[in-house]
């Protein structure tokens, strides 16, 4: 469902809302911050204003916003509650493909990184393998807590702009 940009310049803030509340996993909050940032000249401006919304939040609003994602092949994918761009995004990288001993690694990872970080780990995957994303999660379990959750929340700028990219048609 590709929309035009002058069509989230017209909404009312409810279907504002309703079209981009999702582009950041399970916050609206997102999109409600940028909609009297109206009008919006392409879907890269859009982006780059709601990355500076999220930027400007409090941390712990910052910390709730990463702990609204879900774990790469976790609890989530196992009980098929992912949202449908989690699901087509982790789908996409093989994460619904991996063997037995991937699975297990990849929930050793998860739950290795929620222990020291206190989130899930996050990357964009669009364009990743499962080997990649292993790879991605080894290595930034050496990253210090402040490190980390910047490159998580600069990850969950990635992910917008790829839902952002395929919501929006210019």
């Amino acid at each position: 469902m590709a929309i035009r940009i002058d069509e989230i310049n017209h909404s009312s803030p409810t279907r504002f809302v309703e079209l981009l509340g999702a582009i950041f996993e399970h916050s609206p909050w997102v999109a409600e911050l940028v909609y009297p940032e109206r009008p919006f000249a392409s879907r890269h401006q859009l982006h780059q204003v709601m990355a500076a919304a999220v930027r400007r939040a409090p941390e712990v609003q910052r910390m709730a916003l990463l702990c609204q994602h879900p774990e790469l092949a976790g609890r989530e994918a196992d009980a098929g509650t992912l949202t449908n761009d989690s699901k087509r995004e982790q789908a996409g990288a093989g994460l619904n493909q991996c063997t037995t001993e991937e699975l297990l690694t990849i929930k050793s990872l998860n739950q290795a990184y929620r222990a020291k970080f206190d989130f899930p780990f996050i990357i964009a995957v669009t364009g990743l393998d499962k080997f990649q994303i292993i790879a991605a999660m080894e290595t930034r379990l050496n990253n210090s807590v402040e490190i980390e959750f910047d490159t998580a929340i600069g990850e969950v700028e990635k992910i917008a702009r790829i839902r952002i990219d395929a919501l929006i048609d210019e």
